[in-house]
């Protein structure tokens, strides 16, 4: 039986997956079935569902364990009642703490007993190396003399952050073996290794020395007091809680000026107000911070202060938890959900101003193969007597050339220029716009939706697209008899006028709606793939990721384009004339074969596939450069993580998952896994005990899953 996991506040912070969607990607994992009731092994859910412990000799007794926080009833099945009670558990608001208690409780009674307790502790790489005294006061304390006691989840979360310090007191004792009160600092750079390992941050295990002789008061900076000792663990533990300290004092000068930075004199005096914090505490943070600036600047520094990305450089994976990176889904959501009717105009207007930019840019690079795909597609299969025939897109490009010059090939540009702006901008804006609204509350946003707001953005554009496309077309093609006048875009529009200037729009409806929708999903999908191990995606990513989305979005829509193309050029003597979209697309059919409704297919996914590489690169960059907050929803893969920040276990993390079976608390599931090792240090080997004489080979992190093999434990009666 699991603790109760109803959430008061559950409903507003952040909504679980639809119980249909959460049915449907159990029934995709569910090979087993038990009195007409489906199931997955709690194995097949950690390896096949979760993707965890997968692989060869894998340690039989973690993946038990792991295995078994899924397995609410402890009966090797998971129905879809309990699928459906994890991914909840997942999203209440103490999630790390109710997991743990899942851990210990292998029995599902709903209390964690003596035995469960020691079995979870022994089975951890820690114990290998540091045994647990369970003879201790510490446990007499809380299971009593007898161990008899049963530990309800309440009481289970405080003797957890107890135990971690009992736990590390044991430690520190074995290694004073003349019960002096000190340890040599190589036997403190053991503890913190060996147990603390998931607080210290590369650079505090790099520095530890100089951090040492910084801030510690005894006569031998290589003797540790137990004081400082437990100082320095405190720090590692409330990282957060210095934060606070730090919020709290640029607050206040907020209201005089405005300053990142903090002195140490500024920090103390606030830190007051904060019962657990302590000036060694705070000698111990500025020493770290001491030597983060000096080795960052290069040379030695006065004046100690302390700026806020400093916590992020010590704090080791504190940002990782899940409480964390719920929190900032959360935060988004909120901020989406109430913005203001001002802000979504302004933001409106932000967006249409650097889709103009955008759209001009990737416009214009591409502009002469624009040019020789309609000259293709307005090619009919008759030769005419003065008109040039191109035997292909290099003939054509060649012609222009020779013919008409260089700047032939940007014939039509200045129109085209005038209305891409209006063109790339709706259909930039309407896509974010709608993509934004159909945002589920756990920040992802379904293939159907991403699909509806690419079309939306598609039909928009054509109100600017139509007469765009018409003028262009018609200077484009008036330079392929050399014996015609090349009109003026003004005398084209003239010709035209606004009936005429939305001839064709059917075709070109049929033609940019499902462009949309299949480029800005095909786009974002693609974007996912190319993102580093945090999501982030650099230019390079960005512009491959647009140019490949354009191939099939550009491709599969040709036969409409060819079809817009012969409507809205006007036909010469001699020319098959059209009377609309069936017409056209019969009379194409019947007169030159089917390739001919795929002529320019080519040239066109060769200029609209970096054209939009080049017009989303553009955008992204332009919205990432000005960085303007309208309380709205962030491009996605636009948070860049500073590599010199983290180390190289933390890059090697991907804790958001990117699977599209991971829907609602399954997207943080890898990151509460990491947070049970993050937060409570309870890590397990990950392989079985080899034994082979060879030195074991390197293993690479797995969220929690990290540690030494260990002998493999029998489970206690």
């Amino acid at each position: 039986m699991s603790p109760d996991i109803k959430d008061p506040i559950q409903s507003r912070v952040i909504s679980a997956a639809d119980r249909e969607q959460l049915s449907a990607v159990f029934n995709r994992y569910a090979h087993h079935e038990h009195l007409g009731e489906r199931y997955i092994t709690p194995h097949e859910f950690l390896q096949d569902y979760l993707g965890y412990l997968r692989g060869d000799n894998i340690d039989p007794t973690t993946l038990d364990i792991l295995s078994a926080l899924v397995d609410l009833n402890k009966d090797q099945k998971i129905t879809i009642t309990e699928f459906i009670n994890f991914e909840s558990l997942l999203l209440a608001s103490d999630s790390l703490y109710r997991i743990a208690f899942q851990l210990f409780d292998r029995h599902g009674q709903g209390f964690i007993t003596f035995n469960d307790f020691q079995y979870i502790i022994s089975a951890t790489k820690q114990f290998k190396e540091f045994p647990f005294n369970f003879d201790s006061e510490f446990v007499s304390t809380h299971f009593g003399a007898k161990r008899q006691g049963k530990i309800t989840y309440k009481e289970f979360t405080q003797i957890l952050l107890d135990f971690i310090d009992e736990q590390t007191s044991q430690t520190f004792r074995k290694f004073d073996k003349g019960n002096v009160g000190y340890i040599s600092l190589k036997s403190f750079e053991v503890i913190l290794k060996e147990l603390r390992q998931y607080q210290a941050a590369e650079f505090i295990s790099t520095h530890l020395n100089d951090i040492v002789k910084l801030s510690c008061s005894t006569v031998s900076p290589n003797q540790i007091s137990y004081p400082y000792f437990t100082a320095f663990l405190q720090v590692l533990s409330n990282i957060e809680s210095m934060r606070k300290i730090y919020l709290a004092v640029r607050e206040k000068k907020s209201h005089t000026y405005r300053s990142s930075i903090i002195t140490k004199e500024e920090f103390l005096t606030e830190a007051q107000h904060f019962p657990r914090t302590t000036p060694l505490q705070i000698d111990i943070l500025f020493a770290m911070t001491h030597l983060l600036h000096k080795t960052h600047s290069g040379h030695d520094i006065d004046k100690e202060y302390i700026e806020l990305n400093d916590f992020d450089l010590i704090s080791a994976n504190e940002h990782l938890l899940p409480y964390r990176l719920r929190s900032e889904i959360v935060d988004e959501h909120y901020k989406v959900e109430h913005q203001s009717i001002l802000l979504k105009v302004l933001e409106s207007g932000y967006r249409f101003a650097l889709g103009s930019i955008a759209g001009a840019v990737g416009a214009t690079a591409v502009y002469p193969i624009d040019l020789v795909k309609t000259r293709m597609q307005n090619q009919r299969s008759t030769s005419i007597v003065g008109e040039r025939l191109y035997r292909n897109s290099i003939d054509c490009f060649k012609k222009v050339i020779r013919y008409e010059g260089v700047f032939g090939l940007y014939r039509g540009l200045i129109p085209q220029l005038v209305g891409v702006a209006p063109e790339k901008a709706i259909k930039l804006t309407v896509n974010d716009f709608i993509r934004d609204r159909l945002t589920l509350d756990d920040g992802t946003i379904p293939l159907w939706a991403e699909i509806m707001a690419g079309g939306c953005a598609g039909a928009s554009q054509v109100t600017f697209t139509n007469p765009l496309e018409i003028v262009k077309i018609r200077l484009q093609v008036a330079g392929e008899l050399q014996s015609v006048r090349r009109p003026a875009a003004s005398e084209v529009v003239r010709e035209l006028g606004l009936r005429g200037l939305y001839k064709g729009a059917r075709a070109c409806f049929l033609r940019d709606i499902p462009f949309s929708a299949i480029y800005f999903p095909a786009y974002s999908h693609t974007k996912k793939q190319f993102a580093d191990e945090h999501g982030y995606n650099d230019p390079k990513s960005l512009f491959i990721s647009g140019l490949l989305a354009g191939i099939p979005a550009a491709g599969l829509c040709t036969p409409a384009d060819v079809v817009k193309t012969r409507l809205q050029v006007q036909a010469r003597k001699g020319q098959t004339k059209y009377d609309g979209l069936i017409d056209a697309f019969k009379k194409i059919y019947a007169e030159e074969g089917w390739r001919a409704l795929w002529k320019g297919a080519g040239a066109r996914m060769l200029r609209s596939s970096p054209q939009f590489g080049f017009t989303l690169l553009t955008y992204e960059l332009l919205q990432r450069s000005f960085n303007i907050d309208f309380q709205g929803r962030k491009l996605e893969g636009s948070k860049h993580v500073d590599q010199q920040q983290y180390s190289a276990k933390t890059r090697s993390s991907i804790l958001h998952s990117t699977n599209p079976d991971h829907i609602g608390g399954f997207h943080l599931a890898e990151a509460t896994f990491e947070g049970i090792e993050t937060r409570f240090g309870l890590a397990f080997p990950k392989y079985k005990t080899t034994n082979s004489n060879e030195p074991p080979s390197v293993i690479p992190p797995l969220t929690s899953l990290l540690g030494v093999p260990v002998p493999q434990l029998a489970s206690p009666k």
